[in-house]
């Protein structure tokens, strides 16, 4: 077992226990995103080769603005979106793709943790990005990585749990091989997403579904960790803080847990995550000891940020 802190795992338990009550098969859309282009990130990718051209200082100054933008408790809210875009852009792209996957930035876990993690996961991707055809690199690391360990690991983990069987026809091999040999513009095109998908439905269903925002599961978390959530948050932080202080610099997430539940930041992602180890780690009686062996860390794979 291991811990996964996607938020929508809530949500989809509700679904697919309301499912389970009618079906025992049913089929989901888990696929194609990565293999057609279907993430935010893809376009924030594409867009920051662009900006990545501007002069250093401008987007310095672009993101000490940012980070004077309102807070919002949105899931993803403008001002949310725009700081991680422009602190990615500060980045190697292939480092900036993992990061917008993600939540923690590098400086953000070496300030968490004592002792530096093992290993890193996109470590090809940085020659696949150099390549050239950065797209291709993004969608064969989401296929590889984010769609099996985080979006199939999820659905089929919860609709078991209800005996509901999901079947995703986008893996089908010979979609799958069909997607790779897509030239770029046919997954995106401007600010258009899963291209081909949606011009191949365009005449069975009604516009308004084509041309709808993509809108995810999702849970308040981010207001959750201000009230309903801030009591277990607390409780849970104070016991892992007598635990595991070889491991965690617990002054740091404390400072985090502050500018969260003051609104100075909204950090509500960073906490969920945190939230989500130390259950899983108390849950499983997991100790933890310094690492003493060298670690391949992200800045050996990427180069510092």
């Amino acid at each position: 077992d291991q811990p996964l802190a996607d938020q929508a795992l809530a949500p989809l338990h509700a679904v697919s226990r309301l499912a389970r009550e009618h079906v025992t098969v049913a089929v989901g859309g888990e696929g194609a995103d990565e293999l057609f282009g279907g993430y935010l990130t893809h376009c924030a990718s594409l867009l920051a080769r662009s900006v990545r051209r501007l002069p250093r200082w401008t987007l310095a100054l672009a993101r000490k603005a940012a980070a004077r933008w309102p807070v919002s408790d949105e899931k993803i809210g403008f001002e949310y979106k725009l700081q991680r875009f422009l602190e990615g852009c500060a980045m190697h792209p292939a480092r900036a793709h993992v990061y917008w996957n993600g939540t923690f930035t590098g400086s953000e876990k070496r300030s968490l943790l004592r002792s530096p993690l093992p290993g890193a996961l996109a470590g090809t991707l940085k020659d696949l990005v150099a390549a050239g055809d950065h797209l291709a690199a993004y969608l064969w690391f989401d296929q590889a990585y984010f769609l099996p360990d985080d979006i199939l690991t999820k659905v089929d983990r919860i609709s078991m749990a209800h005996a509901l069987e999901v079947r995703p026809p986008f893996l089908d091999h010979r979609i799958v091989e069909f997607a790779a040999s897509l030239p770029n513009d046919l997954r995106i095109r401007g600010s258009r997403q899963k291209v081909i998908l949606k011009d191949l439905m365009r005449d069975k269903l009604p516009a308004v579904v084509l041309t709808r925002k993509k809108t995810g599961l999702d849970i308040p978390a981010h207001q959750w960790l201000r009230g309903l959530l801030r009591p277990l948050f607390r409780d849970t932080l104070e016991s892992a803080s007598t635990r595991y202080s070889d491991f965690f610099r617990f002054a740091e997430i404390e400072r985090y847990a502050r500018a969260h539940e003051s609104r100075r930041a909204n950090l509500g992602y960073h906490l969920w995550g945190l939230l989500t180890l130390f259950l899983w780690m108390k849950r499983w009686s997991i100790e933890t000891a310094p690492v003493t062996e060298p670690a391949r860390t992200a800045e050996k794979v990427f180069g510092s940020t």
